[in-house]
């Protein structure tokens, strides 16, 4: 059976999640966005662990039933050098049982506990415990495990069981590192909150024999993922090199001249872009005969929000996104399945747009610095000039 799957997102108990990130929300709008697996997050917190003991019914295997939608359990860890580790666990009471071994002084705290740990030491405890493990966001700046690291194997030790993109990467780019060429590549949304251009804005469709952590086991480690879901990189808030204060895009070797300091006195970040150039064998992708298709997506929420120049959240732009997902079930079909002549009866402008996404012609602000990239349909695009060593 194929499945739409979201491994990595936040509850309410992690820093910057949204209050609302709950199994009673997260069901739902997960359902409309398309997904029918939901990794929990934070499954080493334990009043989360008690909430979802609370507000789900087990159906065996690692699998937590609540709305019409399943979970099994995740979490991100925040280890040595601050790296970020995606986690799927096997069950409840393995999950309990790892929250209690794990050296961290905040997991009772923060939804992302932090511990002293290595990865080698982390993705031995993990195995000890038949969990998955992986980097989580394998690229980006502050906590990827690339930036601190040139191979995955200088970070693990020895192989982890996939390589979780991040919203800035997609295959191709990730294809350009000969090391990677026999992982499995996982695209998750990182949500910290419930609106549906956050939940699954990337995900796996993945084969499975049953919905179970057995079969998801199995089919990670066999490579049957059969597509890779996920933004258009330049939409990631790290894609290209920039300022962390004033967000100008900022050409990789002048930010290195300046010490990674920006003329406005912010700290210049590493684009994901520019470090897989560094790290990379290849000019192209290598394209393992196994590799899925990668899809790129927008948010449907954000495609409707660019052609009424209204906020994501506003009224107009969720009413337009509700009566599409009335007509068409899940984001997903609008985006990619539903006929443009059927879009068009509902609203002519966003049908165009869509048109525009699927024949890949949105222009796009690149993002950089810890700012989302933007999406122009309506207005020509004034792309920000990257600062050069002319005009530091």
């Amino acid at each position: 059976m194929l499945v739409n799957a979201d491994f990595h997102i936040h509850s309410c108990f992690s820093m910057a999640s949204s209050k609302d990130m709950v199994i009673k929300n997260m069901a739902p709008k997960s359902k409309l966005k398309g997904l029918q697996l939901l990794g929990t997050g934070d499954a080493f917190h334990p009043k989360w662990l008690d909430i979802i003991d609370e507000s789900t019914t087990y159906s065996g295997d690692g699998i937590y039933a609540a709305d019409g939608m399943d979970f099994v359990l995740t979490t991100e860890v925040e280890a040595k050098h601050r790296i970020h580790h995606v986690i799927i666990i096997p069950d409840m009471d393995i999950a309990r049982e790892l929250s209690e071994k794990l050296p961290s002084k905040n997991k009772n705290i923060d939804g992302r506990p932090k511990t002293n740990l290595g990865g080698a030491e982390l993705l031995e405890l993990a195995h000890d415990y038949d969990c998955l493990i992986g980097p989580a966001h394998a690229f980006t700046p502050w906590t990827g495990m690339y930036k601190s690291y040139d191979s995955i194997y200088d970070c693990y030790g020895k192989k982890p069981d996939f390589v979780e993109l991040g919203l800035s990467a997609d295959t191709d780019m990730a294809d350009c590192i000969s090391e990677l060429k026999d992982f499995p590549f996982l695209t998750n949304s990182d949500a910290h909150s419930p609106w549906p251009h956050r939940l699954g804005r990337e995900f796996n469709q993945i084969e499975l024999d049953d919905i179970s952590y057995s079969s998801i086991k199995k089919a990670i480690k066999h490579k049957d993922i059969k597509a890779n879901y996920g933004l258009v990189p330049n939409l990631g808030k790290y894609h290209m090199t920039a300022c962390t204060k004033c967000y100008k895009l900022i050409d990789p070797i002048v930010a290195r001249e300046n010490k990674m300091k920006c003329s406005c006195g912010g700290t210049i970040k590493k684009g994901v872009d520019f470090r897989i150039s560094e790290i990379s064998d290849f000019k192209k992708p290598l394209n393992p005969d196994f590799r899925p298709k990668y899809v790129h997506l927008m948010p449907l929420a954000e495609i409707i929000s660019s052609v009424y120049e209204k906020g994501v959240t506003t009224k107009t732009v969720q009413g337009i996104w509700q009566k599409l997902i009335d007509n068409f079930k899940t984001e997903i079909d609008v985006l990619i399945n539903a006929e443009l002549d059927e879009i068009k009866k509902i609203d002519s402008d966003v049908a165009l747009a869509i048109e525009s996404f699927r024949n890949n012609t949105i222009d796009i602000v690149p993002g950089g610095g810890g700012q989302y990239g933007k999406i122009c349909f309506k207005k020509e695009v004034k792309k920000p000039k990257m600062v050069t060593l002319d005009n530091f």
